[in-house]
Formats: structure tokens, C-alpha cells, sequence
């Protein structure tokens, strides 16, 4: 506990040196010096979708030119404050690998639920939609204009659902360059009274993904949705013709502490706990070319 109080702290104060620089001239939303520069669009049926655009401030950080979109899990209602900060899921590890992979040299653009979904449920089965996608489809084409670069979508536990629906559906200068699932959503619960609860990446056309593909998941996680053994059937049904699959073992967490839905949780195998500098270095490896 003590030592992911300690890196927590690490991340908020790497965080808090990380402004944007080089595109703040393209940006028309409010300056921050905190967490990235917040950007609102318009999406579906007169809705908004938020995201805070962010790079290292450090000027002797090599800039890649490719920018990550970063889909968090659960609801996805992350509830971005006016300086680019989640209020909420701030502890989810795609949040804690963002300074990491400013210092790999990539701009993130994290991005919270559109404003229709503000219950608990958040996005809930939007995920799947096709309205969804296409949502995602004006962040990348809004990131292509402020970046000139190239976009990837990293998905995280319920975030590789509106990822692999995007991959699938996207195609042109709307398609990202690339995918990164994590933790991905393999298995639903047929029984669900929710429809969220029933859904998982296999129900996608997953032979419709093309781009290249890195699915990561941990050994030791127990939560019922993301069995680690069901990841090569995600890569084997893309017609991705560069990818990579990835078992990670070890961590402070001991296989068998929590099962169930309790295992999907921050803190647990499932969220990478404390070993986030790790996973951040592999994807990035991934994305410019190399293997994880």
C-alpha cells in the first residue's frame, strides 16, 4: 500500500508538470497548466464528448507524433474538471500510465462519456453502437487537425468494447492507426438483466479489424470478464497483419485474492496495480514498430 500511496503521489506531480506546448496555438479551448487542455466536440443527437488533450512540458522529451486515446472502463464518465483533471476513475491505470507515456513522447487525449450519459451506468451498451463509433470517429479525424499526427485507441477492461467497436466500424481518415486492448471485456454474462453485462468484444465483427493490434491482459487476473486465456481468439479472428498478444505476469497481488466482479476493480491484477511503468514501456515499444 505504501509503495502505490508513494507512486500515486509521483504520478499527480509528474501530471501537474505535463502542460500542452506545441499545440496550444490550434486549441480554442481554455488554457491549463494542470492536466491538458480540455476539448469539447460535438457528437450524436445534439450531445458533447469532452477529452483533455495533454503532452510532456519537458522540452527535451523526443516527440513521437502519434497521440493515444485513452477509453477508461466502467461507466466511463471520468467527469473532467475545467483544467483537463478526472474526478472520477482517477486511480484506473490508463490514468496512472499517462505521464508514462508522456515521457515516451506521445500527446494523450483522454476522453470522458458523451453528456447524455451521466448515470452510473455511463455509456452502459453504447458502447456497442454504432453511434458510438462514430463519436469516436470526430475525435480522431478533431486529433488529426490539431495534431498532424498519427492516433491510436487504448482501451481499457469495458474501454476495449467502444475500442474494438471503433476498429471495427471506422474506416478512412476516421480510423485510428491503431489498437491497444487491455484488460478487454472476453466474456458476458448471458443471464445479465443488463445489457452491458452481456457484452463483450466477440460480439464485434472482429474480422473487420485491420490496423495493428496489441490485446495485454495480466496472468493473475481473476475478474470473470477478461479470462487472460481468451485473448488469442480476439487476434486470431483481425486480419491485423502486425500483432501481438501479451500474458503479464508477477505483481504485488497473489492470483485468488478477490474473484468475481470484484477482480475487475482498481487495485487488483485486472488494473495492473504497481506495475503500470511496465505495461506503459511495452505498449510503447508496440506502437512505434517494435514488439512489447
Amino acid at each position: 500500500m505504501i509503495h502505490c500511496l508513494r507512486w500515486l503521489l509521483a504520478v499527480v506531480v509528474i501530471v501537474a508538470s505535463a502542460p500542452v506546448r506545441s499545440v496550444a496555438q490550434q486549441i480554442q479551448s481554455g488554457r491549463s497548466d494542470n492536466c491538458g487542455e480540455v476539448i469539447k466536440i460535438a457528437t450524436h443527437d445534439r450531445t458533447t464528448t469532452r477529452f483533455s488533450l495533454a503532452r510532456s512540458g519537458d522540452s527535451s522529451v523526443r516527440q513521437t507524433g502519434i497521440t493515444l486515446v485513452l477509453l477508461v472502463g466502467g461507466g466511463g464518465n471520468i467527469n473532467l474538471d475545467d483544467n483537463g483533471c478526472p474526478r472520477a476513475l482517477s486511480r484506473n491505470v490508463l490514468m496512472r500510465m499517462v505521464p508514462l507515456f508522456h515521457v515516451e513522447g506521445f500527446v494523450t487525449a483522454l476522453v470522458e462519456a458523451p453528456s447524455d450519459t451521466g448515470d452510473v451506468d455511463g455509456l452502459a451498451e453504447f458502447r456497442m453502437f454504432p453511434q458510438h463509433a462514430e463519436d469516436l470517429a470526430k475525435v480522431i479525424v478533431d486529433l488529426r487537425n490539431r495534431t498532424k499526427g498519427s492516433v491510436w485507441l487504448l482501451g481499457h477492461s469495458r474501454g476495449t468494447i467502444s475500442a474494438a467497436n471503433a476498429g471495427v466500424r471506422l474506416s478512412g481518415e476516421a480510423a485510428a492507426d491503431g489498437l491497444v486492448l487491455i484488460s478487454a471485456m472476453m466474456s458476458g454474462d448471458p443471464k445479465a438483466r443488463k445489457t452491458l453485462a452481456r457484452q463483450s468484444v466477440f460480439d464485434l465483427r472482429l474480422e473487420s479489424v485491420k490496423a495493428p493490434l496489441l490485446v495485454v491482459g495480466h496472468a493473475a487476473d481473476n475478474c470473470d470478464r477478461s479470462p487472460a486465456a481468451l485473448m488469442g481468439n480476439i487476434s486470431a479472428r483481425t486480419q491485423s497483419e502486425r500483432k501481438q498478444v501479451v500474458t503479464v505476469p508477477g505483481g504485488p497481488i497473489n492470483p485468488g485474492r478477490a474473484t468475481n466482479l470484484a477482480a475487475c476493480e482498481v487495485g487488483e491484477p485486472h488494473d495492473f496495480v504497481a506495475q503500470e511503468a511496465e505495461v506503459a514501456a511495452g505498449i510503447a515499444r508496440f506502437i512505434l514498430g517494435g514488439k512489447f
